[in-house]
């Protein structure tokens, strides 16, 4: 790879193709997913449920079962718990943040293995995605989209005046534990593309961006999705051209262009 190789031959290729067909997925799910976690100011939450999933990652490859399996199972446990906190929350999150990251450590060097596939959820492996991870992505934008579409408005009351919405009849603790999952779910998919480290910017960068540009919740997700899949097939070919590892090639462009959105709000908040 490298800049011998014009940017088109890459799609000649069956891991480019994979590439790009999880790009543009996960970007749905992310742009949903991080609007809500966006506007109901929870950024920290996508950080500490996918490092709390490192647990996860590190139990399954002591007891021998697929990692996302484990990585799963850890992220909807944590993201539970950080439900049933509440008040607390914030603490929850520290917590299992930490929490993860020990016992996947201890657990790691309990099995006595190392492996590459591992540096992969930390790092992302965006170019070794497979069949079976395109399908799982592209199921949980399904679910993602028919959740959203039928509880739409329970989700945008929430969003924005729980307490109104509770006194309204918003089944308010149900709502929140339903995107709390759906919010683990999407941080284990964006695991693979972006890698853990990064989880946290991919699902609200994007759907920062999009909030200064519109106050529509509806149109804040369709925005975000398509700027985090702009962001991610920019930086997927960019880091084809100049090899270099796509992941953080993704996020460095994500976030030159968060900055630059910056300015230009204060630029325009200035003029008026």
């Amino acid at each position: 790879m490298g800049m011998e190789k014009p940017v088109i031959d890459a799609l000649g290729y069956t891991f480019m193709q994979h590439a790009v067909a999880i790009s543009i997925l996960a970007s749905i799910a992310c742009g949903i997913i991080g609007t809500l976690v966006t506007v109901n100011r929870m950024s920290a939450l996508a950080g500490s449920i996918a490092h709390a999933s490192f647990g996860g990652l590190g139990l399954a490859y002591l007891i021998g079962i697929h990692p996302l399996i484990g990585a799963t199972g850890f992220a909807i446990g944590s993201a539970l718990v950080i439900g049933a906190a509440q008040k607390r929350s914030d603490t929850a999150m520290a917590a299992l943040w930490a929490t993860g990251m020990a016992a996947g450590l201890v657990f790691i060097k309990i099995s006595g293995t190392y492996s590459a596939d591992l540096m992969s959820w930390l790092f992302g492996s965006l170019l070794a995605v497979s069949g079976s991870d395109i399908l799982f992505v592209g199921i949980l934008d399904i679910l993602i989209l028919l959740v959203i579409a039928g509880l739409y408005k329970e989700f945008l009351a929430v969003s924005y005046d729980q307490e109104y919405s509770r006194l309204q009849g918003v089944p308010t603790g149900f709502i929140r534990g339903l995107f709390l999952v759906l919010a683990a779910l999407t941080a284990v998919m964006l695991m693979k593309v972006t890698g853990l480290i990064m989880v946290i910017a991919m699902l609200t960068v994007p759907a920062a961006i999009a909030e200064m540009f519109t106050s529509s919740l509806r149109m804040m997700m369709v925005l975000a999705s398509i700027l985090a899949a702009l962001f991610s097939l920019s930086g997927l070919f960019l880091a084809w051209i100049l090899d270099l590892p796509p992941g953080a090639v993704i996020i460095l462009l994500t976030a030159m262009v968060y900055f630059t959105s910056i300015a230009i709000e204060k630029i325009r908040s200035n003029q008026n």
